[in-house]
This record gives structure tokens, C-alpha cells and sequence, in this order.
């Protein structure tokens, strides 16, 4: 590998990193004091989906685990569960990269879409097998729905502002290999 590549490999990493962080900055400012009658959108888990696809070298399983992990901790959430459940879905959508890559945007948001849905029923019903109080079921649907209509936004800020395309047929990847 050469260096240029290595750098930018590790700066986009970092990136990564700063903006999940940011992110759980921005969940956890008390803006209300009440509870809200609408959940926002879940954009950890949209941004994870967008990167997977367009650059999986950029969002290690190990590096993406970690986050998670911390999402949950600060969040209160069951600790690794929504992680683990995230980190599969993102696997697999590394492992459809190529495949979407050639795709349009429809196909990767009805795939994202099933994938988010998957891991909202699975979560919800880990949740309930071990008795754990959940959200009301309209507030959880509102965010799931609301997570899928948001994620073209998502993508169009990682590919516009971000700069994190898909690659290409002729691109070079940073091991030095042709896709």
C-alpha cells in the first residue's frame, strides 16, 4: 500500500468516528424536557448502512462495533445488542456491496429498508423474550419509518458533502487491487 492511500484510509476512519460521535452528541443534548410524541430518526444506524455499501473499508467491523457498543452504553440501551444486530446487518450489506454497487439508489434503499426492518423486529423481540420494557409500538414504527425515508438524505450527504462514492469498475482500491 502506498502512503497516500493509507492516510486517506485512516483519515476517512477517523471521520467515521467523529461523526457517530457527533451524532450521540446531538441524541443526547436535553432538548425537552418532556417526552416527545415522535422519535427522530435513527441516523447511527442510516449513515453505518450508507458507508457499508459505498466504502466497507472505511467502516471496519471492529471500529463500527466499538461505536455501537458506546451508542448503546450512553443511550441505555441493552448493552451489544442493537450493536451486534447493526453490525450484522452492516456485514451483510459489505457483503451485497458489489452487487449494489452497480444498483441504483431504489435498490439500495429498498435493501437498506429490509435490513433496517429486520433489525427492528429482532431487537424489539429480544426485547420482549427477556421482559424489558419497550417504546410503544407507534413511536418505534414512526422511527423506523422515519430512518428509511431519511436515508436518502443520508446517502446524499455522504456522497456530496462526505465525498464517499461508490467505487468504481477502473477505481483502485487502497489494498492496490482493481475491483
Amino acid at each position: 500500500m502506498n502512503k497516500p492511500s493509507q492516510i486517506h484510509l485512516w483519515l476517512m476512519r477517523a471521520a467515521f468516528c467523529v461523526l457517530v460521535l457527533m451524532i450521540l452528541f446531538f441524541q443526547l443534548l436535553p432538548l425537552q424536557t418532556q417526552p416527545g410524541q415522535w422519535a427522530p430518526p435513527d441516523l447511527l444506524i442510516g449513515f453505518a448502512f450508507a458507508w457499508s455499501v459505498r466504502r466497507p473499508e472505511f467502516v471496519p467491523p471492529l471500529m463500527l462495533a466499538a461505536l455501537l457498543l458506546l451508542a448503546d452504553l450512553l443511550l441505555q440501551r441493552p448493552p451489544g445488542l442493537y450493536a451486534a444486530l447493526v453490525l450484522l446487518a452492516c456485514e451483510n450489506l459489505k457483503g451485497r456491496a458489489r452487487a449494489l454497487r452497480a444498483s441504483t439508489l431504489v435498490a439500495e434503499l429498498l435493501t437498506a429498508a429490509m435490513l433496517m426492518i429486520g433489525v427492528a423486529i429482532a431487537y424489539r423481540l429480544v426485547l420482549k423474550l427477556m421482559l424489558i420494557d419497550t417504546a410503544p409500538m407507534g413511536l418505534s414504527l414512526l422511527q423506523l419509518g422515519l430512518t428509511i425515508l431519511s436515508y436518502p438524505i443520508v446517502v446524499l450527504v455522504t456522497h456530496g458533502i462526505m465525498r464517499v462514492r461508490k467505487t468504481g469498475p477502473g477505481d483502485l482500491e487502497t489494498a492496490g487491487g482493481r475491483i
